[in-house]
């Protein structure tokens, strides 16, 4: 009988120490669900941390559940923040809480407790909270400075030079077709030195007119008739013009429909000059940049060793000799006048010694006038 009252004395201590933990268990439960910190919309603070050297963005007080403002009257202690985080890692250990984000509420508040545990850290942590200044000298800024893919520097340079040599050909071809254009207009209008031709377009336009004449002597002969150009003139009709009035315009006609059927063979004629001198010559692969660059050192010390010899002479107080005066002469008056003057032409700048400037100022001034009509050369001359 002893034993029976025994037996249900310690069933119901047993009972009385489980109820009494279920009791605890279910208090806990109802604590942990009206704890704010516990909320997976907390407000965890803001703090510039770019580098992640502490809780990043988030405020690791925050993180834990104190207010840096009010540190002042309520500063927490270590026993308090370990209070706190034991808290809160119970109740986001990934192992216990299955929602999305679990893991890194975790991580995150695993972080702060070590930097808010740290003495020196902590310390670190609260001077950098209102100095955003010193941690950007000690941490940097959130920038990342990555340099890029190393190139290929062989690739870059044959690129480079490729790209510099066609460009160099496009130019020269340019200054060529500069030339050309203004050749076949001046050829094709039959403009004279004085008015803006050159012996290039005087001997283009004979060249063309005897292509043109022969052209029409043949289509006369095969089929009995002009060509439709002037067929169309022959017929344009007189609308009650005077004789006079039409022959003006018949003579104008006429000479549109030559320039027209002379310019195609202009062109043709003019594309096959390939320099026109000066500099003005077709591109050919001596323009690229890779060879001028090639060739530039021999033309400098070129340069340099005529010049040399050129102030020996002087020193020496020789005479010029033929190839100090071309120079000089070509100097003088420009590369493109020089090419363009024939040998005695030539011969008479270098007799004027061009190179003096009071003898190219007055030769400049001799040529301004050959431009002018021949009145006002007759006035030149008598003055």
């Amino acid at each position: 009988m002893p034993a029976v009252m025994a037996n249900e004395a310690e069933q119901a201590n047993e009972a009385g120490s489980n109820g009494g933990a279920d009791a605890s268990a279910s208090k806990n439960k109802i604590n942990d669900a009206k704890n704010p910190l516990l909320d997976e919309n907390a407000d965890w603070g803001t703090f510039y941390d770019p580098k992640d050297i502490f809780c990043g963005k988030f405020d690791c007080y925050k993180i834990l559940g104190f207010d840096y403002l009010t540190f002042e009257t309520a500063r927490p202690s270590l026993k308090e923040i370990t209070k706190n985080y034991r808290s809160l890692s119970r109740a986001w250990h990934p192992d216990k809480n299955k929602k999305t984000g679990a893991k890194e509420r975790f991580v995150k508040i695993s972080r702060a407790y070590e930097v808010l545990t740290d003495v020196e850290q902590r310390k670190e942590y609260d001077h950098y909270r209102d100095r955003p200044d010193a941690y950007f000298q000690k941490y940097g800024s959130g920038v990342t400075w990555s340099y890029a893919p190393k190139s290929n520097t062989t690739a870059v340079v044959l690129a480079l030079l490729i790209s510099l040599s066609a460009f160099t050909i496009w130019l020269q071809h340019r200054r060529w077709r500069t030339i050309a254009d203004h050749v076949i207009k001046a050829a094709v209008e039959g403009l004279g030195i004085k008015d803006g031709g050159s012996h290039e377009s005087l001997a283009v336009r004979q060249k063309a007119l005897k292509v043109l004449e022969k052209r029409q002597a043949d289509e006369k002969e095969r089929n009995g008739t002009v060509s439709p150009d002037v067929a169309n003139i022959s017929s344009t009709k007189k609308g009650g013009k005077t004789k006079k009035e039409n022959k003006k315009e018949k003579a104008k006609q006429e000479a549109e429909a030559e320039k027209e059927s002379l310019r195609p063979i202009v062109a043709e004629f003019v594309e096959q000059i390939t320099d026109f001198g000066g500099g003005f010559r077709k591109p050919t692969w001596k323009d690229t940049f890779v060879v001028q660059l090639a060739v530039l050192p021999y033309y400098i010390i070129i340069g340099l060793f005529w010049w040399l010899k050129y102030v020996s002479r002087r020193l020496r107080k020789l005479d010029y000799n033929d190839e100090e005066l071309n120079h000089l002469t070509k100097n003088a008056i420009g590369r493109v006048a020089w090419d363009a003057s024939d040998e005695e032409e030539r011969n008479e700048m270098i007799t004027r010694e061009l190179w003096i400037s009071d003898n190219l100022e007055e030769w400049k001034e001799m040529q301004e006038t050959k431009q002018q009509s021949v009145g006002y050369q007759k006035k030149y001359a008598r003055w």
